[in-house]
């Protein structure tokens, strides 16, 4: 019998890593998605991607250029004259490390590629806790996005988006991975770096306090 097909949007970090694993538990064919879109770690995320799909045994891949986004600009992530914010985790900003509307665009590519290969379920590694506060990783920003894609859709299409950690903290994610066995040194979070982490960026700090609140050592350095 053929498995109910989910497409995973799969960035190359702890977060789609670990939702990889909750959605191939789950008993689904994955799908994995991938966005090369003029990140500064471009070359590092996808090499992450390509790891996590091959230790899940992830036949079925998409990597889609929407290098667009780097010309639309607004982000440090893809614009070098803008710098990468310093993590400052208790202050309520949104850093400018913010995508604008980057998973409005992946959700929408998402949706177009599992109307097409049949898969009703959309996995995105989204929390609304650790996420430094950016605005599309709210469960409501989901709840009108799947009602637009379901809208959008042909009348048998019918796709649900799947967000399994929206209220983890990056104390859950490492809680839940380890035990899980999730390949978290396989995993690339930092936001400046393609070789060693910088340390200092909003993701790699969300990162070390995940793995320092849960007493874990973090796997990325002790390979």
């Amino acid at each position: 019998m053929t498995k109910e097909k989910a497409v995973v949007l799969l960035s190359g970090g702890m977060d789609s890593a670990l939702v990889a694993k909750l959605a191939k538990d789950s008993g689904y064919q994955l799908a994995a998605l991938h966005l090369n879109y003029g990140q500064r770690t471009e070359k590092r995320e996808q090499k992450a991607f390509d790891d996590i799909c091959n230790y899940f045994v992830i036949q079925e891949k998409l990597i889609v250029d929407v290098s667009y986004l780097e010309q639309i600009g607004g982000s440090s992530l893809t614009d070098k004259s803008i710098e990468v914010t310093t993590a400052k985790l208790d202050v309520d900003e949104i850093p400018s490390s913010y995508v604008p509307f980057r998973n409005g665009n992946i959700l929408a590519i998402a949706a177009s590629w599992a109307e097409v290969i049949g898969a009703k379920h959309l996995y995105i590694g989204a929390m609304q806790l650790d996420s430094s506060g950016y605005p599309d990783c709210r469960r409501e920003f989901f709840d009108a996005y799947e009602k637009a894609i379901n809208f959008g859709t042909k009348p048998d299409t019918h796709i649900n988006i799947a967000t399994p950690i929206i209220d983890f903290s990056k104390k859950d994610i490492v809680d839940v991975g380890t035990s899980l066995g999730v390949p978290f040194q396989l995993t690339w979070s930092c936001y400046s770096n393609e070789f060693i982490p910088c340390g200092i960026c909003d993701s790699c700090a969300l990162r070390q306090r995940g793995f320092d609140l849960a007493g874990v050592i973090d796997p990325l350095f002790n390979i």
